[in-house]
């Protein structure tokens, strides 16, 4: 399947799980990839995968909580290829802890990472796509932020935000050919849950309709749908990959 065939996509968080999976999706049906992270080595590695299948891929190593560092990414990209017709703003990070217990830096690392870098990220490439009327602004959402998470009031904070955040947009470019949309993912197999005590993975799988964790590359498919023509009248949608979590 090509039906991405010389689109250009921009993807936040690259270099391992999730974005990972994402990079190599979107590879898969013929886009090229700017992968960005801050972690240099998997970032290195995501771009060989992606290379591997076919596609230009190229790594920048970059803070996309930093305004002028956004900006100048959507600027490298359209230096290199001449267009940007998806924004994937997946990069996230956790800091959790009780709410009672949370300091002012784990409540500002989580909503700079999460939020304002996805807006960041969201303003710069709505001003290329407005310009070339069209484009896909993919962000990632979570469980936490349509249900709340005991523990993770920074993080399901941020991820409401990105739920409100997606809406808005998509009511403000919708007329324009920009399409905005967000992927809630559930509990999923990555690095961020790995770390997770065994009971309380256990204990997950057992609230989740189908009994088990979620891959990677579930998320991506969503977010390949969304990037791709068969979402042409999908807008300002929040997508649940969950296992049937939140329903």
């Amino acid at each position: 399947m090509q039906d991405l065939q010389g689109q250009v996509a921009i993807v936040t968080g690259a270099a391992r799980g999730i974005g990972r999976a994402i990079c190599l999706e979107l590879a898969g049906h013929g886009a090229n990839i700017v992968a960005t992270d801050l972690l240099a080595d998997q970032l290195d590695e995501t771009v060989a995968k992606v290379q591997a299948l076919g596609v230009k891929a190229v790594a920048e190593v970059a803070n996309i909580a930093e305004p002028t560092v956004v900006d100048r990414l959507v600027e490298t990209t359209i230096e290199k290829f001449g267009k940007l017709d998806i924004m994937v703003n997946n990069a996230g990070i956790t800091r959790d802890t009780l709410v009672l217990s949370m300091s002012d830096e784990q409540w500002d690392a989580v909503l700079n990472v999460n939020l304002r870098a996805v807006f960041l990220g969201t303003r710069a490439a709505a001003k290329v796509m407005l310009r070339q009327r069209g484009g896909r602004i993919i962000n990632m959402a979570s469980f936490s932020g349509l249900s709340g998470n005991a523990g993770q009031a920074n993080y399901a904070a941020s991820k409401a935000g990105v739920i409100g955040l997606t809406k808005s947009v998509a009511k403000e470019l919708a007329k324009r050919g920009v399409l905005c949309n967000a992927v809630a993912p559930g509990f999923i197999a990555t690095d961020m849950t790995n770390v997770l005590p065994e009971k309380v993975k256990e204990t997950a799988k057992m609230i989740i309709p189908m009994q088990r964790l979620g891959e990677a590359e579930e998320v991506a498919r969503v977010v390949a749908f969304l990037a791709g023509p068969a979402s042409s009248y999908v807008t300002g949608q929040v997508i649940s990959v969950d296992g049937g979590l939140h329903m």
